[in-house]
């Protein structure tokens, strides 16, 4: 005997209670999101994170704040990614090994970089064997408030962001057979890219007329203490805390030297975001949504009070506030309070990273021999440069229209002695440079 199939009644019942209790569930579910978020719930629960895992690094510099923050706020866990870690690197080496094992392979998946390095990275020129690891960079972390500092030394020479009064000093110096060390960070990095300029725009040679070394940033204080630097460029607090402990000087800010320059970037590989967009997409609002808090002046005294903890950078407050908040005692007499040499997060477009801006750093390091003389830098940039995500990013978190640049090019930007760098003729600013590597 044949079985009488159900009736539709029977059917329109069944399909009725799964399709009440599911309702009920996906309502239960989102209540107990939107109680865990009474100011709204975040536009990231709208696309599903791949992971919520991910490791950042940092270095002890104020230009890790974001992450730092992002951190301690639990911005990562509100926008969905609440197993980001945010993990101490040694030096800009050990950042640099890190990213090209990878977070997978108990290294890290992306970090607080000096903006150069993805490119230098992913080109394979600063990597074992000079095997490339691509990187993207999502956004930039900061302008601004790096700094160059003196030994006591040459104290007497009121040497500013003008460093003419130390090329006879250098050399006179070197004619006595010693060495005159100048200090950066990482080859072809920002610090050095900052000394480099700041001295040859004085007739001084980076690579010929003294010895550039690379020391770790939180090093850097202990290295001149001992003698071992004349100079050297680095983030801050290191420069405000060498003032404090009366080893040197603040020459000048980098601020002085290019007005709203680009520092950091937030950086990460290529593999892990093109795996995972969500995730990454999660990351970004989570860090822009830190930068918007950092760039409060309200809250610097608590940012200053959080990364200088133990578990981040293990400084002083008082090494941190001042010069975050942009007063400035320079270390030879020369103090200024509220100027606006403090380092800049969201303000002015900080976050945004302009292709124009990656493409004076790619330039610069073709000056100094880091990228042959036919690279082609629009296309390295084009490749690196992932601002396509920080806007849609940006987007997504409801950010003005007015904080969102309408170009990738901020123009032409000019510099403390009177240089111009046009991002459509990257050829004519090197030509106008007398001090270089290449013809």
């Amino acid at each position: 005997m044949t079985e009488t199939p159900p009736s539709r009644s029977r059917l329109s019942r069944r399909s009725f209670l799964k399709s009440s209790a599911a309702t009920l569930g996906a309502a239960a579910l989102f209540d107990s999101v939107r109680m865990a978020f009474p100011g709204g719930v975040p536009q990231a629960y709208a696309a599903t994170p791949e992971t919520t895992k991910a490791t950042l690094g940092y270095i002890a510099l104020m230009d890790a704040s974001p992450l730092v923050i992002a951190k301690e706020k639990g911005l990562f866990a509100k926008y969905g990614v609440p197993d980001v870690e945010v993990a101490k690197q040694a030096s800009w080496g050990a950042t640099r090994d890190n990213l090209v094992l990878g977070g997978g392979a108990n290294g890290i998946d992306g970090a607080h970089i000096l903006s150069p390095m993805p490119y230098l990275i992913s080109a394979g020129k600063v990597t074992q064997n000079n095997v490339p690891t691509p990187m993207y960079i999502l956004a930039r972390l900061n302008l601004d408030a790096q700094a160059i500092s003196v030994s006591n030394e040459y104290k007497d020479l009121k040497v500013t962001a003008d460093a003419a009064a130390l090329k006879a000093a250098f050399a006179a110096k070197k004619a006595a057979g010693k060495e005159v060390k100048v200090a950066m960070t990482f080859p072809g990095g920002t610090h050095d890219l900052w000394i480099r300029y700041w001295l040859a725009a004085a007739g001084i040679d980076p690579d010929k007329d003294v010895s550039t070394i690379v020391v770790p940033p939180p090093q850097m204080v202990a290295n001149m203490k001992v003698g071992n630097m004349d100079a050297f460029c680095v983030g801050e607090p290191w420069n405000e805390q060498l003032v404090n402990q009366g080893i040197g000087f603040t020459a000048c800010t980098t601020g002085e030297i290019w007005k709203h320059h680009p520092e950091k970037a937030l950086g990460m590989r290529a593999e892990f975001v093109d795996k995972n967009p969500n995730t990454t997409a999660a990351i970004l609002m989570a860090v822009m949504e830190a930068q918007q808090w950092c760039d409060q002046m309200a809250n610097k005294e608590e940012m200053s009070a959080i990364v200088g903890k133990r578990q981040w950078f293990n400084v002083p407050v008082a090494d941190i506030v001042g010069r975050a908040k942009g007063d400035i005692n320079y270390g030879n007499g020369r103090v200024e309070k509220g100027t606006s040499q403090y380092m800049k997060f969201w303000q002015d477009h900080a976050s945004y990273p302009f292709k124009s801006h990656d493409a004076w750093f790619v330039t610069e390091d073709i000056r100094w021999g880091k990228f042959e003389p036919s690279t082609d830098v629009k296309a390295l940039v084009d490749k690196v440069n992932r601002e396509d995500l920080w806007r849609a990013a940006a987007k997504q978190m409801g950010v003005a229209a007015a904080d969102i640049p309408a170009s990738a090019s901020r123009g032409k930007e000019t510099f403390f002695d009177g240089k111009v760098f046009d991002p459509e003729n990257p050829t004519a600013y090197l030509a106008s440079l007398d001090i270089k590597r290449v013809a």
